[in-house]
């Protein structure tokens, strides 16, 4: 019987998918040990953005990594390479310091991106992960368009096995893939990998991530990424407990450990629940969603970003206005940053009523190939890259071009003496006030002695974290609880 395997999302892709990052340390740390004895491939967990978990949860990336990996011992952690910072022009050493420093952290895999599929940005970061001691998997990212036929894929698989990648990923994070395209994609992914190992990472945001999983795996391919409920579904990957049971039911041996993965979702469960945190849920097949390709979290921000302009009432309009522009640009895939930057510059058509009126530094820099090469700038309408090109501030970025730092340099305007790279990298996002909040902080808060079995022991533990409150009494039939603190007047609230 042909064994089917999983790679774990669930406290990266899942928590960012659906809790918007908000997945504070405590937490990862009070499932790590289920997930470890899980039986997954990997466990995908990555340095995650400081300006979300320094100046939001005042918790350290670095001490997260490294106390997950004290906890998970046995399965491989998995870090995500992307550009660095995320959307900002993205010098090579800095995500190879990145990747350094995570494997000093204990990560033992990276999987890989290029937001054009390019042979040439996969070489050199597959060779910086191995430099970090890190296994590299490498995504051919799925996206639809006119451009993005079965023979562009071929091509690009048979690339990339010419690589001798670790494993390949047939990667769909915008969840546009179909059964069908799955048949037709993921025969020649495999036959082009041939000894090299493939997975599946498909989204369920048009509610077919379970769908294409089972066709992935009838058509060679044997590891799927899923994630853990109620981290799973929605926008983020598909419940293994429903793959599980699928593939199962097609004649194949899922390979994992229900009983601690229940052990895991029961925790989780419980901290959502605490927290006010959404619950993934299956969704509803959305056509639309193939039309503007737009990301689930981003639509929010595209919301955000005209309310505060007054022109909340726009968001369909601006949507059209995505499909417009990446054809403009040349259908790039709509993955981080490419779909930021073309979901922002629709927004600023609509917002000033005449089309590229004003464009961000990074526009400028996508027309001048800092995002593809000479492939991006080849596939842009000509004249809305001139149009781009003919302002002053794109005359002065072509006139002082960015340029890669050395090392010496980083150091020299972001560390003190004896300060770390991981330090290094901190400060070059956060300033001293952020970091100084953080160290005030304190440990991350805990979140392991939480049992969704006992209600109670919940109970108690919120309220003795109220500070609002002297006195506290409880009485449910003849069950009655009292908390007070010393001193205060026996006045039940």
């Amino acid at each position: 019987m042909t064994e089917i395997h999983f790679a774990d999302t669930t406290i990266r892709d899942g928590h960012s998918s659906l809790w918007a990052q908000n997945m504070r340390t405590g937490m990862i740390l009070a499932i790590a040990r289920d997930l470890d004895r899980a039986g997954f491939t990997s466990i995908e967990l990555m340095y995650p953005p400081p300006k979300k978990v320094v100046r939001e949860l005042k918790e350290d990336p670095w001490e997260r990594l490294r106390l997950v990996r004290e906890r998970i011992t046995e399965t491989p952690l998995r870090t995500i390479v992307g550009p660095f910072p995320a959307f900002d022009y993205s010098p090579p050493i800095l995500q190879k310091l990145k990747m350094q420093c995570e494997g000093r952290a204990g990560l033992r895999q990276a999987r890989i991106s290029s937001e054009w599929n390019q042979a040439s940005a996969w070489e050199w970061k597959m060779q910086a992960a191995r430099d970090a001691g890190l296994d590299p998997i490498v995504n051919i990212i799925y996206s639809d368009s006119s451009r993005h036929t079965d023979a562009y894929y071929a091509e690009r698989a048979r690339q990339l096995a010419a690589l001798r990648p670790f494993r390949i990923c047939l990667k769909d994070p915008g969840g546009l893939l179909t059964p069908e395209r799955t048949r037709a994609l993921a025969p020649l992914v495999v036959a082009a990998a041939g000894d090299i190992p493939v997975e599946l990472h498909s989204h369920c945001t048009t509610g077919l991530g379970p769908l294409n999983a089972l066709e992935a795996v009838q058509c060679g391919i044997h590891t799927i990424n899923v994630g853990v409920p109620p981290l799973a579904n929605g926008a983020a990957l598909p419940n293994v407990f429903n793959v599980a049971a699928n593939v199962r039911a097609l004649g194949y041996e899922p390979m994992f450990n229900p009983e601690a993965v229940r052990a895991a979702s029961a925790t989780l469960t419980a901290i959502a629940e605490r927290e006010g945190l959404p619950i993934g849920r299956p969704v509803e097949y959305d056509t639309v969603q193939y039309q503007h390709q737009v990301p689930g979290g981003m639509i929010s921000n595209l919301r955000h970003q005209l309310k505060l302009v007054g022109m909340e009432g726009r968001v369909e309009e601006t949507l059209e206005e995505c499909v417009r522009v990446r054809e403009e640009w040349g259908w790039p895939i709509m993955v981080t940053p490419l779909s930021q930057f073309v979901g922002s510059q629709a927004a600023i058509n609509v917002i000033t009523g005449e089309r590229y009126k004003e464009v961000t530094d990074q526009v400028i820099l996508y027309a001048l190939g800092y995002w593809g090469g000479d492939e991006a700038i080849e596939a842009m309408d000509a004249n809305v890259r001139d149009k781009i090109l003919e302002r002053p501030r794109a005359r002065e970025i072509m006139a002082d071009p960015p340029r890669e730092p050395t090392y010496e340099e980083l150091r020299a305007r972001y560390a003190a003496p004896g300060v770390s790279d991981e330090e290094m990298l901190l400060r070059m996002e956060c300033s001293d006030a952020e970091l100084a909040a953080l160290r005030a902080a304190g440990p991350p808060r805990r979140y392991d002695h939480l049992d969704a079995a006992s209600p109670l022991v919940t109970l108690v533990e919120q309220l003795t974290r109220r500070t609002d409150r002297a006195y506290i009494h409880v009485q449910k039939g003849p069950l009655t609880l009292t908390l007070a603190r010393h001193g205060a007047s026996p006045e039940p609230v």
